[in-house]
């Protein structure tokens, strides 16, 4: 404080040695303080790490998530450390919020149990998946997206992208995932009572493959959770941060975040900060080898 005021003195054309001997510091301890101010501070060594985790999140993740994306490289720090540098650097994810209806339920089409239940963790791959539509907005019109999501994972298994959503649509990302994946009779496919669930077409589907249907209850939401809140990723992490000019743009861009990031490399919180793949294979290895009991 005392070199402060000196600074603040000397502008009055006060002597420094005056100055030094008024307040009691010396001239030695004076200078070196004005060289100290005049260094660059040292940048923290963890800084650096963070904001690639970051950029490389799209500028997504919190402060869990990039503790954890730092320890993955080896950087073991606290959330309060992370949270305490974010605000430093200035690493806040920015999304705005947009709503348009995409679940028309007021038809007479044949509606299904529900027979998922709310059951969000099955025991493993290809027992449940959920399905939805969600709007992307682009400067040529809206884009609609379907997906397909296996529970146990959370791993996007199937989508379809379309300038509307037909029950084609639906159809065709429920056709991606059942090529992927193969799966066997019986598996539940939820969904909500949208009329392109409902429709002739998704139901032949299923019972063509041997799927079980399943819906949720009349203006419930919470009956797909998990897939809701996978299109709130989507648009937080990738679609509110980009002003799309054409559908072509917005669709391959969609179809980055969900092989490269969602799929691939982001760290799911649900599944042990593991992204979906590697919870996958990680499940397959702990997988117990049955042995042939023939003599």
């Amino acid at each position: 404080m005392s070199y402060q005021c000196i600074d603040q003195l000397q502008q009055k054309a006060v002597g420094i040695a005056s100055l030094c001997r008024l307040l009691d510091v010396s001239r030695a301890g004076y200078y070196a303080s004005r060289r100290r101010a005049r260094q660059p501070k040292p940048v923290c060594p963890v800084t650096p790490y963070l904001k690639a985790a970051f950029t490389e999140s799209g500028r997504s993740y919190g402060s869990r998530r990039l503790r954890v994306a730092l320890a993955n490289r080896g950087i073991v720090t606290t959330r309060y450390r992370v949270r305490t540098l974010m605000r430093i650097n200035g690493l806040r994810p920015v999304w705005k919020r947009k709503f348009i209806h995409t679940t028309d339920s007021k038809h007479t089409l044949p509606i299904a149990n529900n027979v998922l239940d709310r059951q969000f963790s099955p025991e493993a791959a290809n027992q449940a998946w959920v399905a939805d539509i969600t709007y992307i907005r682009t400067r040529s019109g809206w884009l609609y997206l379907a997906a397909v999501m296996d529970l146990f994972s959370r791993k996007i298994v199937g989508w379809a992208m379309a300038p509307s959503m037909p029950a084609e649509l639906v159809c065709a990302a429920l056709q991606m995932a059942i090529a992927q994946r193969q799966p066997a009779a019986g598996l539940i496919v939820h969904t909500d009572r949208g009329s392109q669930y409902a429709s002739e077409l998704h139901r032949d589907l299923l019972v063509h493959h041997h799927l079980l249907a399943s819906m949720s209850r009349k203006g419930n939401c919470w009956d797909n959770a998990v897939m809701e809140r996978f299109f709130l990723n989507l648009k937080m992490e990738r679609v509110w941060q980009t002003n799309y000019a054409n559908h072509a743009e917005a669709m391959r861009d969609i179809t980055d975040y969900i092989v490269v990031f969602y799929n691939s490399t982001r760290l799911h919180s649900t599944l042990g900060y593991l992204p979906p793949n590697a919870y996958e294979l990680n499940s397959a290895a702990k997988q117990p080898i049955t042995v042939s009991e023939i003599s």
